[in-house]
């Protein structure tokens, strides 16, 4: 009966929520404050269309049943993934990752190449890998370039991915692996669950709507994404999406190449108007090499064969340049001798006549300069990377995340992912503001490069239904936009009176109120009973980190600019309360508070109505009550467990105490 009462919901959703919305547009604007009115309503269109796309994820809710089990001789790697994290929180994980029932084989990524650790690892008979000299001086790509080090190295059949504190349970493969009996499974995702979250959960860490619902939800439409961490994905899937994304990288290279070299060569024309006509018939011959090129491109053919037969073609044209060009040489020295330049000094030293030196500087000697430029770019015409360390990347180096790009080109290829809804890792989140921020604006700087450089709406291979999925994720970080409206327009009536609508009418109250009731409505049976509202908390209080997310991605894919990217501390960072770090929502809480009673002030004095002032009033307190949750996020000092246990032993036996902590999901 869930899905009959979560789709009936989705649709009273959507009726009640477009004909609050149009009225709005149609009907409601006050045009005469037009610089609050139309930004508010295009922030209630956006929340619109938000809550229609969750309306969507929810209508498909998969809840799987277990597997077949898996294939006794399948071949697996756990990957266990560190840069600078402390030695015992990734032993620990590695030693609980040796434990896994399985068969496997168990690797330390360290992508800080620590001699500690390396020891640490032979001692325990654990794998140890790191980056060699071929990665000097090229990009990195953080985590995605660690993992596809690692995948070039190693050859299990699936690989389970854990970050360096997610300790797994010894059965995390037993319950996963059958998925794989579906020869189109690329990847299995598990719940990230931290063990060191109080039931307040202050930091909002456990994010239980996402790995719950919104999960099950893309799941029914093949859309369950890769998280990073806690995932089990098939090798081959991730060696034709690397080779896939090889041939696409070198044929947008050679692309680049060709494009550019017809500009090189107009300009090597311009340059030699007044050169011999066999210049001119070279660089008639280079282009012509360069547009059959693009045509035998554009026909399919084979790159390598295209870029051979190119660079061939043009270095013939360029040798019988050189040889003409050495033979006017030879000719003018030659000429040059039989002037009889050269005279004897006063100290018996032979010297150039300035006659000579004239008609030498007036000679333009070599016509080779003018092809130079066209010449370099030709040499970009190879299907070797030279500029990265591997030429096959499995994972995606698109953004600072390589999860959600990495899922989404498997999907592309027609491969299909599963979300298993079962608690088989445990974690550490978080205990302080300042990490928490730091993981954020990462998380939705990913997302919003992956938005900017491969927007699901328009990619080849995605069904609507996934492409939609994969934008609904995107799309919930421009919230921070429609944030800073929601604060702005009560502080502008209880301040100015005035007000973004017509009128407070019957025909608002009778529209919003039941819009509002189903939407909430809508959370509480999609989550079945689970919490929800720490998660639109945050959604609203972080406005400033998913503004500076989607600014800085833009800056860093349309300008080149760096994003400063930052691992994630896994340890409570130091100090006191950190109160600059929430500077901007003091400032718009203060400046409600103000706002608030300013207006009973002009309520007091009849300058306002009370039906207005009493709705915005409420307004006020609800984006409090929204703001309060930082206060207690900076006042937190960190996971304080119920009982006095030790919390090492609760982390190297993560399927005793340590996994007590957090029931199945």
């Amino acid at each position: 009966m869930r899905p009959f009462w979560v789709r009936l919901v989705v649709v009273l959703t959507v009726l009640t929520g477009i004909n609050y919305v149009t009225w709005r547009w149609v009907a409601s604007l006050n045009w005469d404050a037009w610089w609050i009115a139309v930004p508010l309503v295009i922030a209630e269109t956006y929340s619109l269309i938000d809550v229609m796309l969750f309306g969507m994820t929810v209508w498909r809710l998969k809840e799987r049943t277990p597997p077949s089990p898996e294939s006794a001789d399948a071949t697996v790697d756990v990957f266990v993934t560190t840069y600078n994290e402390p030695l015992d929180m990734v032993m620990a994980t590695a030693l609980a990752a040796q434990r896994i029932r399985h068969p496997h084989s168990t690797w330390i990524l360290d992508d800080g190449d620590r001699q500690e650790l390396r020891d640490l690892a032979a001692a325990h008979g654990l794998g140890y890998v790191t980056r060699g000299a071929a990665w000097s001086g090229m990009p990195r790509h953080a985590k995605a370039g660690n993992l596809n080090n690692a995948l070039m190295m190693t050859s299990g059949e699936f690989l389970l991915i854990l970050d360096a504190d997610q300790i797994p349970e010894p059965d995390i493969l037993d319950k996963t692996l059958g998925y794989f009996n579906n020869r189109r499974v690329a990847l299995v995702q598990t719940p990230q669950y931290f063990s060191n979250v109080p039931d307040s959960d202050p930091l909002g860490s456990q994010a239980p709507l996402f790995y719950g619902p919104i999960q099950q939800g893309k799941d029914g439409w093949n859309a369950a994404f890769f998280c990073g961490s806690n995932a089990v994905l098939r090798r081959e899937a991730l060696m034709q999406l690397g080779l896939v994304g090889y041939v696409k990288e070198t044929e947008k290279s050679v692309r680049r190449a060709l494009s550019a070299s017809q500009a090189a060569i107009r300009k090597a024309r311009k340059a030699a108007s007044n050169e011999s006509p066999l210049l001119l018939q070279t660089l008639d011959e280079v282009e012509a090499a360069t547009l059959e090129a693009r045509r035998q491109l554009d026909a399919g053919e084979s790159l390598s064969e295209i870029t051979y037969r190119a660079r061939r073609r043009v270095d013939r044209a360029v040798q019988s340049l050189v040889l003409a060009d050495v033979t006017a040489l030879q000719a003018d020295l030659e000429e040059i001798a039989a002037m009889s330049p050269v005279q004897v000094g006063e100290a018996g030293v032979p010297v150039v006549t300035e006659d000579a030196v004239h008609r030498m500087a007036a000679r333009d000697w070599s016509p080779l300069g003018a092809i130079e430029s066209v010449q370099a770019v030709l040499d970009a015409l190879s299907v070797e990377r030279t500029d990265e360390a591997q030429p096959v990347m499995p994972l995606a180096t698109i953004s600072v995340t390589e999860d959600m790009a990495t899922a989404m080109r498997l999907h592309s290829l027609g491969w299909q992912s599963v979300y298993h809804h079962e608690i088989l890792a445990y974690g550490l989140a978080p205990e302080d503001i300042g990490t928490m921020l730091t993981q954020r604006l990462r998380w939705a700087q990913g997302t919003m490069q992956v938005f900017l450089r491969e927007n699901p709406l328009v990619q080849r291979g995605l069904k609507m239904g996934q492409r939609l999925m994969y934008f609904a994720t995107m799309w919930t970080y421009l919230s921070g936009f429609a944030a800073v409206v929601y604060f702005a327009a009560p502080i502008v009536y209880l301040l100015l009176g005035i007000l973004p609508v017509t009128s407070l009418s019957a025909d608002f109250f009778l529209r919003f109120i039941p819009f509002m009731v189903v939407n909430q409505l809508l959370f509480a049976i999609a989550g079945k009973g689970i919490p929800t509202w720490r998660g639109q908390q945050y959604s609203l209080a972080l406005f400033p980190t998913w503004i500076k997310a989607c600014t800085t991605a833009a800056r860093n894919v349309w300008l080149g600019r760096p994003l400063g990217f930052a691992v994630t501390p896994k340890d409570r960072q130091s100090g006191g309360p950190r109160w600059s770090l929430i500077r901007p929502q003091i400032i718009v809480s203060v400046l409600l508070v103000i706002a608030s009673v300013v207006g009973i002030g002009r309520l007091a004095a009849g300058m306002s109505e009370p039906i207005g002032t009493l709705v915005n009033v409420l307004w006020v307190v609800f984006d409090l009550v929204v703001m309060s949750i930082l206060v207690r996020a900076v006042l937190y000092r960190g996971y304080q467990a119920d009982e006095p246990d030790d919390e090492t032993s609760s982390i190297t036996e993560p399927s005793n105490e340590r996994a007590a902590r957090g029931p199945e999901l």
